[in-house]
């Protein structure tokens, strides 16, 4: 009897599921990627307009907090509690990265709506959180929760490009954004190829950037006469040297929890190989674990400092050889990582007199405040576990997906800085099932992601936020 009430459970839970032609967070997304917020310059101000007319009606308190760039600004709306605990904050960047209009097979900003997935630019990242968060603080207005402590949803402007993000806004204006925690975007719901949910995972940390400038010397002279110092040719060679280089795996104590739930929850010979990454003390059996691990670009990244060249320089005209060449190389680092130490392992792999290795020089105010963010980021400890805000999330997720929860280091950079650097735990969190397709695309071509996660996410995240806020 037992065996049967879980299987019309199941089958109710799917339908429910898979019934969804529109759902509000779905339709909400494709409201806001038809704003092209592509930064630089993002106009965040006009997805600001668009959600503080859907939130004002609902009893939110709005602030839109303009910045010295004309069209950006940060809104912030306030569900009021009863103020007898400190505010829960919910952050979400309406910025995106801009596109290669060419490379897309349908309109980057249509929201074009196929196959059970909705197509767009940031429909991961972030605009799908936008849509799963702002529904889920518009259903607590809507069911009128009472409240013990204010709802603070946070929709940020520069996460994708500084100097006006959140590290800003809480230099102007810390009193609206101040709270016991906090939730970002981060940790990843990443799906099986059967549909199921194989791990949460929670962001406590974010790894931090570094970026260095490698310049080659050479002598110039006529292109009729090239000599063997070629500054380009030495670029190369150093490029090339980097690139059959693999940095040691660095786990922290979160990545290892990471590790040993991929272990639990996978097949040989995976999972050996997970296990011996943080269990093994023979560094040949460590080396044969990462070097498999690494196959999964995403796994690859945690576990380790990444080098990636990103923009060369060299040259001025077709008939000289210039007398340098430079490329700027952005690394990204695990917590604790210094940055002489980086360029100490840089110049042992290229090992070219002839070649420097630095710190990229901040030369613009936007790669200015970048340096003091990530200057910032070195010391900041990772967020505890041990919060309601966290524990809701882990528990609410693993009942909804039936899958392990975890912490986790998450690959790049957030905006999180601005509360983890004043003591505030931060907890990161994509909030929708995904595949490793679909990550893939995320800063890239196609974007996309699926209409029913949309949906299971915002029963997440309001399940979490009654937990924490509610009376």
């Amino acid at each position: 009897m037992q065996a049967l009430y879980r299987y019309c459970l199941a089958c109710l839970l799917g339908s429910a599921l898979t019934s969804y032609a529109q759902t509000p967070a779905a339709d909400l997304l494709k409201e806001i990627i038809r704003i092209d917020n592509s930064n630089p310059p993002g106009n965040e101000g006009k997805l600001d307009e668009l959600l503080a007319a859907k939130l004002k009606p609902l009893g939110f308190e709005i602030d839109i907090i303009p910045t010295p760039q004309p069209g950006k600004s940060h809104l912030i709306a306030r569900l009021k509690g009863d103020g007898s605990a400190k505010p829960v904050l919910i952050a979400s960047h309406a910025d995106t990265v801009g596109v290669e209009r060419e490379k897309w097979s349908v309109d980057p900003f249509a929201a074009v709506e196929k196959d059970g997935y909705i197509y767009g630019r940031g429909a991961i990242d972030f605009k799908g959180g936008i849509a799963v968060f702002g529904e889920a603080v518009m259903e607590l207005a809507k069911n009128k929760i009472p409240l013990k402590r204010d709802v603070i949803w946070l929709v940020e402007a520069d996460e994708e490009s500084a100097p006006y993000n959140t590290s800003w806004l809480a230099e102007k204006n810390w009193e609206k954004i101040d709270c016991e925690f906090a939730l970002n975007e981060g940790g990843w719901i990443m799906k099986r190829s059967d549909g199921r949910v194989r791990y949460i995972s929670i962001s406590t940390a974010d790894k931090s950037s570094v970026t260095l400038l490698l310049t080659a010397h050479g002598t110039s002279t006529h292109s009729s006469m090239p000599r063997p110092d070629n500054a380009i040719f030495a670029l190369a060679n150093a490029l090339a040297k980097l690139s059959h280089y693999e940095t040691t795996p660095t786990l922290t104590a979160s990545t290892k929890r990471f590790f040993l739930t991929l272990a639990q929850t996978s097949e040989p010979p995976m999972s050996t190989y997970y296990s011996n990454l943080v269990n093994s003390n023979d560094p040949a059996v460590v080396a044969e674990a990462a070097r498999q691990i690494s196959k999964d670009v995403l796994l690859h990244a945690i576990m380790r400092n990444t080098i990636a060249p990103v923009l060369l320089n060299a040259g001025f005209r077709s008939n000289v050889i210039p007398g340098s060449a430079e490329a700027t190389i952005n690394m990204r680092v695990i917590p604790g990582t210094k940055p002489e130490d980086m360029i100490a392992e840089i110049k042992r792999v290229v090992d070219d007199p002839n070649v420097d290795v630095a710190l990229a020089p901040a030369k613009t105010p936007q790669a200015i405040a970048l340096a003091r963010r990530q200057e910032r980021v070195q010391g900041v400890k990772e967020s505890s576990t041990d919060t309601p805000l966290y524990q809701s999330l882990a528990k609410n997720a693993a009942a909804l997906w039936n899958a392990p929860v975890t912490p986790y280091l998450f690959q790049a950079g957030t905006d999180a800085i601005a509360w983890r650097s004043r003591g505030i735990p931060v907890y990161g969190v994509y909030p929708y099932p995904i595949t490793n397709e679909d990550l893939s695309r995320m800063h890239g071509n196609d974007e996309r992601v699926p209409v029913q996660s949309l949906e299971q996410g915002k029963t997440w995240i309001y399940k979490t936020l009654v937990d924490v806020a509610a009376r």
